[in-house]
């Protein structure tokens, strides 16, 4: 059953694993195609939309009212959310989708080159530009501000690599004094801007926990681009990129300067955050930049099949955060993307059929069968060398063999049994069976083998290696087997015990 349920989650990543022999090139003009057809979908809305408001409120306000003032039902609502039938909603959620892919792709690789974190210093570090911005031109240009919040995040960057220069500082530490200072900066620069009384400061505290129902068309498609641009440079850099995260000094070695690439990396990061602080905020946007590769990772050793499952993970999650928020009352949407995608990770860590929690679990528990099992198949074959061949081994001989307890022998006792590898004679003895003695003496003489091994090779005294043979017998493959044949056996039949009578009576 075990078995079975490990082959039907399997199936995604085989199929998964077989794109990733092809070339990731044709993933991304795929992927291109569709972020172009979304994104320019975007520029008008559908005819039936027209008449219908596109304030910013309309998305928040459509599911505050009950029934009784004649508001659709939660259902409904989450109906038309799924169906994309209203245009604000529709924006929201592409808008969104949008920002899962690009913060899932260029996240892999911050991911794998342990720049994770990164991400956070960058986010708080937007908040300076975004006041500065306002405070500069008093007005709340969306590209003014993202210019803002792009100029001080990529400060921020320089600011961390050049702490970490210091020999002292360590990148960590680095970190933690960017992102607190320039948050620290911002909520000052926050706070002078709202005693300017402009009567256009309010709302920019949104920048700080996100409001996905204030994106307009014209935000979309900048998310949009921006997606775009970091499908390009994945693709295009995806040789530099791979090389960088995996064996900087190899890349060194190769002509690619891993400064560079760095650079490069995290400003496509940098972009990423930006146009993520009006959906998510700047708070929450870094778990869309971790939590989809580290969802993916758990699936996959490919690297090609790891950016496509983050990707996926990072939309999916807007998809379906931005739905719900746009069919529940009063749920903040970009809490809720992070939730779902905080479900998705969860989900990817119990039941990845390879790196899960559970089929971990599962194969840890299969192999101490195994071994249980193997152990009292060796501790049966050391009581027949001291009775004859083939006769009945009492329980009072095998007991003590091992710290089993009464339960525990009668318990594997019956499960050899029901694998034909021994059969009770009477209440108190058993036999081998011929299928279970022969892989009884195979067992032995592996683990003597081993034995024999340490002594003579790594000059362990004979009362010290039975413990480090008893961990090893269970995985030697036959060719180390047959090599510590012809090193040590001039015969075919299984070596005497190097502990003695008494040490093969124990």
């Amino acid at each position: 059953m075990a078995r079975r349920w490990i082959d039907i989650l399997n199936c995604p990543t085989r199929w998964a694993q077989s794109l990733s022999r092809k070339s990731h090139s044709s993933a991304f003009w795929v992927g291109l195609v569709l972020c172009l057809g979304i994104t320019f979908s975007l520029v008008r809305p559908c005819n039936a939309d027209q008449g219908e408001p596109t304030s910013a409120t309309h998305f928040d306000n459509a599911h505050t009212g009950s029934q009784a003032d004649g508001q659709p039902s939660t259902s409904h609502l989450l109906i038309r959310a799924l169906t994309l039938r209203d245009h604000r909603t529709r924006v929201v959620v592409i808008g969104t989708t949008l920002l899962g892919i690009a913060a899932g792709v260029i996240g892999t690789f911050a991911y794998l080159r342990k720049r994770a974190m990164m991400g956070d210093a960058l986010s708080h570090a937007t908040l300076p530009g975004v006041a500065g911005a306002f405070m500069i031109m008093g007005t709340k240009n969306l590209p003014v501000l993202l210019t803002g919040a792009a100029a001080t995040g990529v400060l921020g960057v320089l600011c961390v690599a050049g702490l970490r220069r210091i020999p002292r500082i360590k990148e960590d530490a680095a970190i933690g004094i960017v992102l607190s200072v320039f948050f620290g900066i911002g909520m000052v620069l926050m706070s002078l801007v709202q005693e300017m009384n402009t009567g256009q400061e309010a709302g920019l505290n949104t920048f700080i926990y996100g409001k996905a129902a204030a994106l307009l068309v014209q935000d979309a498609q900048i998310i949009g681009g921006v997606t775009l641009l970091v499908l390009l440079g994945a693709v295009l850099l995806f040789k530099e990129f791979r090389a960088v995260c995996f064996d900087s000094s190899f890349a060194a070695s190769q002509g690619i300067s891993p400064t560079w690439v760095d650079f490069l990396m995290m400003g496509l990061v940098v972009l990423t955050t930006v146009v993520g602080l009006q959906a998510v905020g700047l708070i929450l946007v870094v778990a869309l930049l971790i939590i989809p590769s580290a969802a993916a990772r758990f699936w996959t050793d490919h690297l090609v099949v790891m950016t496509l499952l983050a990707g996926l993970i990072g939309a999916v999650s807007g998809w379906i955060g931005s739905t719900i928020s746009a069919s529940a009352p009063r749920l903040p949407t970009g809490a809720i993307i992070v939730i779902v995608a905080g479900c998705l990770f969860f989900g990817s860590m119990l039941f990845a059929p390879h790196r899960g929690v559970i089929a971990s679990l599962a194969r840890r528990w299969s192999i101490a069968r195994k071994v249980a099992l193997q152990h009292l198949l060796r501790a049966l074959a050391e009581c027949e060398e001291l009775a004859d061949r083939g006769k009945t081994i009492p329980l009072e001989m095998v007991l003590p063999k091992r710290s089993w307890s009464a339960a525990q022998l009668r318990r594997l006792i019956q499960r050899a049994t029901r694998l034909a590898l021994l059969e009770r004679s009477s209440s108190s003895s058993l036999q081998l069976t011929t299928a279970g003695r022969i892989d009884a003496e195979r067992i032995l003489r592996n683990h003597r083998l081993w034995e024999m091994y340490l002594i003579k090779y790594a000059d362990i005294a004979p009362s010290h290696v039975d413990r480090d043979a008893d961990e090893i017998e269970h995985i030697l493959p036959v060719p180390l087997v047959q090599e510590l044949e012809r090193a040590l056996l001039d015969s075919e039949a299984t070596p005497p015990s190097p502990h003695g009578e008494e040490g093969a009576a124990r």
